[in-house]
């Protein structure tokens, strides 16, 4: 199993509300930024993104870097609260793309399930798991929240991370990062957070 420091929490915490709150009132001006770093100067971070173009993002005073770490399907636990990506599948309900497990402090960040960006028609949820069982093509989860229960399947090689923790010279050309941005009117995009890949394992959310 894997442990978080009580100061990893806290570094995390910011980037955990951005990165799973799928609703609200200002979801419209929150744009997730995927790709590769192609600089970081000053607090100016250019990003090339996973659609090709360049994404310049101003990173707010303070800002934090955080990493992810490889975990396993089998760490999957009754009780657990996990972040979990997902598609419509062909025979009904929804297989995973990738799966977040938070640490115990943080259970309840950002409950729900709502639409989300990494693939068209996908959606995050946020959730408690009531039921993990083994199957012939991986696993399959029972999540619960707000009252409601989502059956979702954990096909084998599905991308599972914890969180790691990560410092600015981790943020260096070729990285891979994931950045939860506010854009402005003006078409500028400003963050306080990066997620960035270390140790070979990228953010898959």
């Amino acid at each position: 199993m894997f442990s978080t420091s009580k100061t990893g929490f806290t570094l995390f915490a910011g980037a955990l509300v951005a990165l799973t709150l799928g609703g609200g009132a200002k979801a419209a001006d929150q744009v997730r930024v995927r790709g590769t770093v192609e600089s970081l100067q000053g607090n100016i971070l250019s990003v090339k993104t996973r659609e090709g173009s360049s994404a310049k993002i101003m990173l707010k005073d303070g800002w934090k870097v955080s990493g992810v770490a490889k975990a396993s399907v089998d760490d999957i636990k009754p009780g657990d609260f996990v972040g979990i990506a997902s598609l419509p599948t062909a025979s009904g309900g929804d297989g995973a793309l990738e799966v977040l497990i938070f640490p115990a402090a943080m259970k309840g960040t950002g409950e729900g399930s709502y639409a989300w960006d990494l693939k068209p028609n996908s959606s995050m949820t946020n959730a408690t798991v009531a039921d993990a069982v083994k199957s012939v093509d991986g696993h399959a989860v029972t999540v619960s929240y707000k009252g409601k229960e989502k059956k979702i399947t954990i096909p084998d090689g599905t991308p599972v991370v914890t969180f790691a923790n990560a410092v600015e010279t981790d943020i260096k050309p070729g990285a891979t990062v994931f950045v939860s941005s506010e854009k402005a009117d003006d078409g500028s995009m400003s963050s306080g957070r990066v997620v960035v890949g270390t140790n070979g394992v990228v953010p898959p959310m």
